[in-house]
This record gives structure tokens, C-alpha cells and sequence, in this order.
């Protein structure tokens, strides 16, 4: 249901079941998840890219295994969200930079996955939805990222009518990166990581994402506590130190 592929620093993830849109049962989301966490200590990993094979990039969650867990206790349905949480959390919280490649459908726990990333970035064809509520279902692990990422009014809109959006409606309101054509897609989503390989600071990239991961519910005070415990930690950092002596001595950085 997963296959992972790590290459010059690159690791591309494919949601592998197109018979289902990759839909995400139990195991699928397991699968992710373990790989999530296998690259996240990988050295030989500096950015992940998830993408899929087939028609759809994920159709949320697979309801064959919905309907199945409707006759679990509360205990154990609270156990399985658990565990789809945790990947979700996992993802938001990565170390690494994340980029998601959607071509075709994003819907439900799919467009959380594609939201989620660092960078998304996605075909004209594409589509984005939370649509849970269409099939008196919520979309409750996903809102808590979303209305982060684009606000509680637009996510609102989202959450609350299920829509089916399209890629370009995604990227206004921000819920995407940028879009490229089907055919060059492929092409211009690995020049990006490519770029970023050779430009940006894996420590800083770390920081970076803490620090804007614990800023949200602070006060303007605590933020900017906050913001300076992280510059004085930044400063004692390897790749600090190299940065800063590259640039005065006139080298290139290569990182």
C-alpha cells in the first residue's frame, strides 16, 4: 500500500493502492505512518515527497473499513482514531521538508495528507475537499490542521459543506502552494527539491518548523520569547557556524 524510494537525499513515498483512489484504511495509514518515522531519523533523508500512483491522490478514508469499525466499542474506535492521528501529527510535525505532488482527487483525510505538507503543489485537474459531512461523517482530526493553515472562516466553508473544490480555488485561499501543468509537474516539483537541497540548512529547516509550530496561541510576548530562545539556539548550531564562515570567507554553501 506504501512504497518508499530514497535517492541523492530524496524520499519519494507513493500512496500505492489505486484500485481504491488510495484510499486510507487502518494498514495503509500504519504504513505510512512507519514510514514517516523511518525517514525521519534517516540521515540519507533531507525532504520527503509524497505522491501516488493512479488516478487519485487519496480519496480519504476507505469507508468499507468505516462501515466495518460502526461495530467496534467507543474504546476501540478511539484506539483506531488514535493511530490516524498519529500519523497525521507525526506528518505536521516532521523535522524534514515535506512536499506533496497531487494530480486528480484530494478529498477528505487525502486533502488533510496534501494540506499537511510543507509544500503542495498540484495539476489544474486537480481537486481538494473535506466531504465528510456529506456522508454523516466529521472531519475531525483534519480541522484541527486546517483552520491553522487557512483560517477558521474559510475552513468553515470547507468543513461545513463538503464542497469539492478546484486546484485553483485551492490556491487562493491558500490551502495549496502552486500549480503546474500534468506534464511538467513531475519535472518542476523535483527542480524545487533539488534547489532546496543545495540552499537551505537541514538545522535550520528543523528549527524553523518548531518554532512556527509552537507560535500559534501565544500571546504577542510570549511569541516573541519564544522567537528569541530559538535565535540564541540557532546561533550555536553546526550549520550556523558554517553558514556564517562560508559567506564572510566568499564560498559557495553547499548543503
Amino acid at each position: 500500500m506504501i512504497e518508499v524510494n530514497v535517492q541523492d537525499r530524496i524520499a519519494t513515498i507513493y500512496l500505492n493502492r489505486p484500485e481504491k483512489r488510495n484510499a486510507l484504511n487502518n494498514e495503509m495509514a500504519i504504513a505510512l505512518h512507519n514510514a514517516l518515522l523511518e525517514l525521519k531519523d534517516n540521515p540519507e533523508c533531507k525532504i520527503v515527497l509524497i505522491k501516488a500512483r493512479g488516478e487519485a491522490f487519496c480519496a480519504g478514508a476507505d469507508l468499507g473499513y468505516l462501515q466495518k469499525l460502526q461495530k467496534n466499542t467507543y474504546e476501540q474506535n478511539l484506539e483506531d482514531s488514535n493511530q490516524l492521528m498519529e500519523m497525521f501529527s507525526t506528518l505536521y510535525h516532521f523535522p524534514k521538508i515535506t512536499i506533496a505532488q497531487v494530480e486528480g482527487a484530494a478529498l477528505a483525510g487525502g486533502c488533510g495528507l496534501a494540506g499537511l505538507c510543507d509544500f503542495c503543489y498540484a495539476t489544474p485537474n486537480a481537486q481538494f475537499g473535506y466531504t465528510e459531512v456529506k456522508i454523516g461523517f466529521i472531519p475531525a482530526i483534519v480541522s484541527v490542521f486546517l483552520t491553522r493553515k487557512i483560517g477558521e472562516n474559510k475552513a468553515k466553508q470547507l468543513l461545513l459543506t463538503g464542497d469539492i473544490i478546484s486546484a485553483a480555488r485551492a490556491h487562493e485561499i491558500n490551502l495549496i502552494t502552486e500549480l503546474f501543468d500534468a506534464e511538467t509537474i513531475e519535472m518542476q516539483v523535483m527542480n524545487i527539491a533539488i534547489k532546496l537541497l543545495g540552499t537551505v540548512s537541514s538545522e535550520s529547516i528543523l528549527l524553523t518548523k518548531q518554532l512556527l509550530t509552537e507560535l500559534p496561541g501565544k500571546s504577542i510576548q510570549e511569541q516573541l520569547d519564544l522567537a528569541a530562545e530559538y535565535n540564541a539556539k540557532a546561533r550555536a548550531t553546526v550549520d550556523c557556524k558554517k553558514g556564517i564562515a562560508s559567506f564572510l570567507n566568499k564560498e559557495k554553501i553547499n548543503w
